[in-house]
């Protein structure tokens, strides 16, 4: 997959199938529309094409309004090229671009520069100055500028439309096991292992400290995870709090890789979220901490050899 930032490289694309979007999370309503992309660019043999924004709109024109991102730029473009997307095209988001007229934009980048075949957006799609560039008024200028506009309705799943808000909502609750389900993986977080207290290798439970890069860290408490590391994926408990038992202030990442032994001291872990064990609580002593942890250990291990099994698999949707 090609990615595209220069503007002046635009033209080397020649009339794509394309699709507008932030595109933030990329979860299974997304991949929907992305796979209508792809496949109608097989059948008459153009290019598949993304475009996006960088950074998120609400960053540059409403700092105060913008949510927390399920994903990163990286994982962007790993995912997107995992759906047979040919181009990503990245545009800068800037305050004169929000001021962009919808038609001014058609003309120039979609019809000047691409020479667009076929634009695919979801229903509730809209760009441009005052979002004044909503699907109907997309499908006018389709119309006077010879491409097609299709929009693609809302996926849903679980009662509801599927959207990055709902996934953010789900997150913030500590419930990765749904957040997963509409996703259509499992959430993840990256940091780079930290110095921390030492207080897990006190009590026998070694844990890597993450001074996580991620926007969204899900809610406090105690978690069955998988922990990326030099490409290979490890099962692990993870708990985030303040550590209340050790009189703990600050808010923390702690990551017990189990069967792991090791120095990853300033190398960056991914975490991936299978289920919340339980809230962050106050133990009265060190040792009944201690139990504690031995029990969720056990569960958590419990959890991730039903989630790899092949029944486990089958249901498993993170």
């Amino acid at each position: 997959m090609k990615v595209i930032r220069n503007t002046t490289l635009l033209r080397e694309i020649k009339t794509p199938v394309l699709t507008l979007g932030n595109f933030d999370g990329l979860h299974i309503g997304h991949k929907r529309i992305l796979e209508k992309v792809v496949g109608r660019a097989r059948l008459f043999g153009c290019p598949s094409v993304v475009y996006t924004f960088e950074p998120h709109p609400l960053k540059v024109v409403a700092p105060e309004k913008s949510p927390p991102l399920l994903i990163d730029t990286e994982d962007k473009i790993k995912l997107i090229e995992e759906t047979g997307i040919d181009c990503l095209i990245f545009a800068k988001f800037t305050r004169d671009f929000a001021a962009t007229h919808p038609r001014e934009f058609v003309k120039d980048i979609l019809v000047g520069a691409l020479s667009v075949k076929e634009v695919w957006v979801g229903q509730d799609f809209s760009f441009g100055r005052g979002k004044a560039g909503t699907v109907g008024y997309l499908k006018e200028l389709g119309a006077e500028f010879g491409f097609k506009v299709f929009a693609v309705p809302a996926y849903r799943k679980g009662g509801g439309v599927i959207s990055s808000s709902r996934i953010r909502a789900h997150i913030k609750e500590g419930e990765v096991d749904k957040a997963a389900s509409l996703l259509g993986r499992r959430y993840n977080i990256k940091g780079k292992v930290v110095r921390g207290k030492d207080i897990g290798k006190d009590i026998g439970f070694p844990t890597a400290n993450l001074e996580v890069t991620s926007e969204l860290v899900p809610a406090d408490g105690v978690y069955a995870a998988y922990a990326a590391l030099d490409d290979k994926r490890y099962p692990a408990v993870l708990n985030i709090g303040k550590a209340p038992t050790f009189g703990g202030k600050d808010r923390c990442v702690e990551v017990h890789i189990l069967d792991f032994k090791g120095d990853i001291y300033g190398k960056t872990l991914e975490v991936s979220f299978v289920k919340r064990l339980r809230d962050e609580i106050v133990f009265k002593s060190k040792e009944a901490l201690v139990a504690r942890i031995e029990k969720d250990t056990k569960r958590a291990r419990r959890i991730l050899v039903q989630r790899e099994s092949p029944a486990g698999k089958a249901g498993d949707k993170g």
